[in-house]
């Protein structure tokens, strides 16, 4: 059985949200959704996703707070901005905060479905030179280390991915 693509969708709009994560999860997507930005930085806590679909405007945390919390608490999300409330000005600073995407609501599903994929593709390109990376690293580590320093070292490299 093929692993599914794990998606996080938040929006404060429950029709919307409902009726998105269906058409994806007919797409073979495994959609978690969140209502708003506290409950999906907990999912995000206790779960690994590969994508987040966001909302920008919701109330209390909002998608920009959203996006920076789960850029820099996991290394190799992609997040796709979704909004009615779009302007340039936010789409710039999503994009310097990390986001991959932005796209304008009402959204056209196939457009969708194709930045989600292409995000995908980014999302394992990372994950792939991160792992040539630390594969170099430990190489480097077994010339010439005993087999404890190397465990030690092996340790730290694995904590720095966490």
């Amino acid at each position: 059985m093929e692993r599914k693509i794990k998606l996080l969708i938040v929006d404060d709009e429950e029709k919307f949200l409902d009726s998105i994560a269906r058409r994806l999860e007919m797409r073979e997507f495994e959609v978690t959704k969140a209502t708003n930005g506290t409950d999906a930085i907990n999912y995000a806590k206790n779960m690994k996703f590969d994508l987040a679909l966001l909302d920008l405007k919701m109330p209390g945390m909002d998608g920009k707070e959203v996006l920076e919390i789960l850029k820099r608490e996991h290394k190799f999300i992609e997040v796709i901005m979704l909004t009615g409330h779009g302007s340039l000005e936010s789409a710039v600073e999503c994009t310097k905060l990390g986001a991959y995407g932005y796209l304008p609501k009402p959204y056209e599903f196939e457009k969708l479905i194709e930045v989600l994929k292409d995000a995908y593709e980014a999302r394992l390109k990372k994950k792939f030179e991160a792992d040539q990376l630390r594969l170099e690293k430990l190489s480097q580590l077994a010339l010439g280390r005993s087999p404890i320093d190397i465990l030690r070292e092996m340790r730290k490299l694995d904590d720095e991915d966490q």
